[in-house]
């Protein structure tokens, strides 16, 4: 919408809204400010009605959504922080920045806490790679982006996923998480409380990177999305570096009031939101901001989103001491605004006054209520008669894409950096992080958009679920989670519906569970208006286990010869979303059902045989099945296994059995199988002694016949798939 010269994203009620409240016609820089704000990245005002729905409070949890991050007490007076963002559009456009600056952006999120970051995780989906050149590219350059961003900087990425679906060609989405541990007595929030504190800002120099980054990612992909390169920040981790040092030293000094990450809307964000959160207003010296180019105007020096930066609310009188910190380790720094008691955020440029709005106006955009429409039922799919050649079907599964062994992506990471990590990729269900109190942390990043887009409700909740299944997998119990919701254009009514219901579906799970939603994001307009194609929903979870006791780590390899294989959980004939029916190109189907009691009971029941000793390995079994699930626990021991599944379903046909994706279940190995089966049975949790760990071959009985895998050829489709596909394309 144009206001004069100025484009923005506002609506025409918007615009009259901000009329009638301030009682006059804005400036162009204060339409400048209110567009940045209010823009659907800043404000989430198509979707904060709907998030009030999660359960946000906890024992240990001290801070929830509405701050950069969020909280929680892990005891002995330490707190772990956590945060996921995404870089969607500007991956989408320029995958390399857009990914690195997509690091930097949730790692000042942390660090703005007063915490330093210990872990990063990535969560990624990129088009179809066996069939488009354009998806392997983006897929090549956005992993370099994290890794050379995450190396640079020193914090570990140690986790992560990726899906593969043509409904991702031109719409990426690149999600980051990380982990923060801090001291509870020097946790900071992102406010500032008391007038006649400086505020700084520190780091790189404002320029024309960036601008207009938020209401980039509040539109919908175009044609000519890219010249909206100039959108993209430019990403710099060796000053981000410097800056963690910095920071984190002026708050050990006892300097800041407050700190907060400059991201989407840049300054203009930035400044009303320390403000509004403190309940002040702020001075603003335009002339005091460093620029990067001579001839910026007021707009572009406030909207711009140039990486590198951070606002430091400093208490009056330590300025000098600052000033000291900043110059020992190199870091830029300017004193640009001064905390008042007025209520308004004041632009001055050399004295003269050139906007002027009120704090909580700019700050808190007026909710937009929208309509949903269920989408038309599908049809359901019929059972698949043709025979299937089950001994090859695992080895296509275990080489498809989504399935595959990430390495060549893990591999590029330095995920041992800081000498925390415990479980490294590839070896557990989660990633585990040593804990300077002793414990550990177990942090998983998952998502199932196939299974989301053919149910919102059952999808989403069964993706929380197979999440606290990884933590719990590795001897964690779930503390909190992150919720990242996907999805395309708001304005469709049965787009918005599918992000309602999977709210509600998340929602409802966490209340079950008992665990709270500390922090998330929403990312609208993930949309193609070329193709005119939305992605399918995408709700990507992040959940937090703690584990009390080192001995209770638990990883996925077949350990000892003879150790039992317990399958655990009902295995039913439901394989609408699974990558079975997507492998076979069959369509929909019956979507796996989820029983929140039983859920949560055999994921109690697991954690306690684990923290009981008496589980050697354990798996979380979900995409690609029981057979996928034995191949990977088969292919990390470097053992084979005797089993026979006909214990573990019934009138099940082989296919079903090896490949449905029924949720509650687990695998794991026990030398103690008949104490194990016991306990579970006193809770009421399906079981069955299915095999035995053996120093071979993969034997599996079925309904109709016994099949044989060596565990070369396993690992042969599972580790060395995805470079068969991107390699000789590199080249």
């Amino acid at each position: 919408m144009l206001v004069g010269d100025l484009q923005t994203t506002l609506t025409p009620e918007e615009l009259e809204y901000g009329r009638r409240h301030l009682g006059r016609e804005p400036n162009a820089l204060e339409w400048a400010m209110i567009d940045a704000e209010w823009s659907e990245h800043c404000s989430y005002k198509s979707s904060k009605t709907i998030l009030t729905q999660l359960p946000t409070t906890g024992k240990r949890v001290l801070l929830g959504p509405g701050f950069d991050s969020g909280v929680v007490d892990i005891g002995d007076g330490y707190v772990l922080s956590l945060h996921i963002e995404s870089h969607n559009h500007p991956s989408a456009i320029e995958p390399y920045g857009g990914a690195a600056t997509g690091i930097g952006g949730v790692v000042r999120d942390i660090l703005c806490m007063g915490n330093t970051p210990i872990a990063l995780l990535d969560s990624l989906r990129f088009g179809d790679i066996t069939k488009s050149d354009h998806s392997k590219w983006i897929m090549k350059h956005v992993i370099r982006g994290i890794a050379d961003y995450g190396n640079c900087i020193g914090v570990p990425t140690v986790a992560g996923e990726v899906e593969f679906d043509e409904c991702f060609e031109a719409n990426c989405l690149v999600d980051v998480a990380c982990l923060g541990v801090g001291r509870k007595d020097e946790l900071l929030l992102a406010q500032a409380t008391h007038p006649g504190d400086s505020v700084y800002l520190i780091g790189g120099s404002t320029g024309r990177d960036g601008i207009h980054g938020s209401t980039f990612a509040s539109r919908t992909l175009t044609a000519d999305s890219e010249s909206d390169r100039s959108a993209v920040q430019i990403p710099d981790p060796f000053t981000k570096k410097l800056i963690m040092e910095a920071t984190l030293e002026s708050n050990n000094a006892g300097l800041l009031r407050g700190c907060k990450d400059l991201g989407g809307g840049g300054l203009a964000t930035g400044l009303s939101e320390i403000a509004d959160k403190g309940g002040t207003g702020l001075d603003i010296q335009l002339e005091t901001i460093p620029i990067r180019e001579a001839d910026m105007t007021p707009i572009e020096i406030l909207i711009s989103e140039s990486q590198e930066r951070m606002l430091l609310v400093t208490k009056q009188g330590t300025e000098q001491v600052l000033h000291d910190i900043m110059r020992k380790y190199g870091v830029s720094f300017a004193r640009i605004a001064t905390v008042t008691s007025t209520g308004t955020i004041s632009i001055l440029n050399h004295g003269k006054l050139i906007a002027s709005l009120p704090t909580s106006f700019l700050a808190n955009a007026p909710i937009i209520q929208r309509n949903s429409r269920i989408p038309q039922l599908r049809k359901p799919t019929p059972p698949l008669k043709q025979p299937i050649d089950i001994h090859q079907t695992l080895l296509a599964l275990l080489a498809s894409p989504t399935i595959t062994s990430k390495e060549w992506v893990y591999r590029q990471y330095d995920h041992e950096v800081g000498i925390r990590t415990v479980a490294k990729p590839g070896e557990a269900d989660a990633a585990v992080m040593k804990l300077p109190n002793g414990k550990l942390a177990a942090i998983k990043v998952d998502g199932n958009s196939r299974l989301c887009n053919l149910d919102p409700y059952i999808g989403a909740a069964s993706v929380l679920a197979e999440c606290c299944r990884n933590v719990i997998a590795v001897g964690a119990e779930p503390i909190a989670f992150l919720d990242h919701c996907q999805f395309g254009d708001p304005n469709d009514e049965e787009i918005f519906w599918s992000f309602s219901t999977t709210v509600k579906a998340l929602a409802d799970f966490a209340k079950a569970a008992s665990i709270p939603c500390v922090g998330g994001k929403v990312s609208f307009y993930n949309q193609d208006e070329v193709r005119r194609t939305a992605i399918k929903s995408s709700p990507v979870l992040s959940v937090l286990g703690l584990i009390e006791q080192p001995e209770h780590v638990t990883k996925i390899a077949f350990k000892d010869e003879d150790d039992s294989v317990i399958s655990i959980g009902p295995t039913e004939a439901e394989m609408g979303g699974s990558e079975f029916n997507h492998l076979l190109g069959i369509g929909d189907g019956e979507v796996p059902r989820l029983d929140f009691e039983l859920e949560i009971e055999t994921q109690r029941s697991v954690l306690e045989c684990i923290r009981k000793g008496l589980v050697t390995a354990c798996h979380d079994c979900s995409k690609g099945g029981i057979g996928a699930g034995l191949a990977r626990m088969a292919v990390a021991g470097n053992r084979g296994a005797k089993i026979d599944l006909r214990k573990s379903g019934r009138n099940l046909a082989d296919h079903e059995l090896l490949f449905s994706e029924s949720n509650s279940r687990f695998l794991l190995t026990t030398n103690k199988p008949t104490e194990l089966i016991q306990y579970l049975s006193t809770r009421g949790i399906p079981s069955a002694d299915v095999g035995r760990v053996t120093s071979d071959a993969l034997l599996v009985k079925m309904s109709s016949t016994d099949l044989v895998w060596s565990v070369d050829a396993l690992r042969d489709a599972y580790c060395n798939s995805l470079q068969r596909i991107l390699e000789p394309w590199q080249k």
